[in-house]
């Protein structure tokens, strides 16, 4: 028996719904619409394109063709633009690893961004940096320089 099934009316994954949302209110493509760039047509509307890969990734896709989670059902109904697999396989072909590095950026700066637009991590101005003591270092000025507080985890590896 061989059983499937794709109502148009029904969201799969309905928590997509909150989470696209916290994205897009924290700035996630704009970060990757100003910090991208991926040359050529597969590199057009790499927010977008990104968008798809993380809404899949949190649908549950684990592999290019998984990816295409975003497309059944009622998900294209709730999100416009989204991607189709072979649009976004040629796509991410395209990355190298300064790609790679420029995405790495984007996260970042969206994860700064998340963590100050929805109030995660109170008390963050106070950082503790891990020494070779066994005590933790606290400091509350985050721009203070901290590069003789850290471990070296090449030769420490206890």
């Amino acid at each position: 028996m061989n059983a499937s099934f794709d109502e148009p009316n029904l969201v799969s994954a309905a928590g997509l719904v909150p989470l696209m949302r916290l994205a897009v209110t924290a700035g996630l493509w704009r970060l990757v619409a100003d910090r991208l760039r991926v040359p050529g047509s597969a590199g057009v509307n790499p927010a977008g394109k990104i968008a798809t890969v993380v809404a899949g990734m949190a649908a549950g896709a684990d592999c290019i063709d998984d990816l295409d989670v975003v497309r059944s059902g009622g998900i294209p109904r709730l999100f416009g633009g989204v991607c189709a697999p072979a649009t976004l396989g040629q796509f991410l072909r395209e990355f190298t690893h300064g790609h790679g590095l420029q995405l790495a950026s984007a996260a970042r700066a969206h994860l700064v961004t998340l963590v100050t637009t929805t109030g995660l991590l109170p008390g963050i101005q106070t950082q503790a940096f891990v020494t070779n003591n066994t005590e933790p270092t606290a400091q509350t000025d985050i721009t203070n320089s901290h590069e003789d507080q850290h471990t070296d985890w090449s030769t420490d590896r206890g």
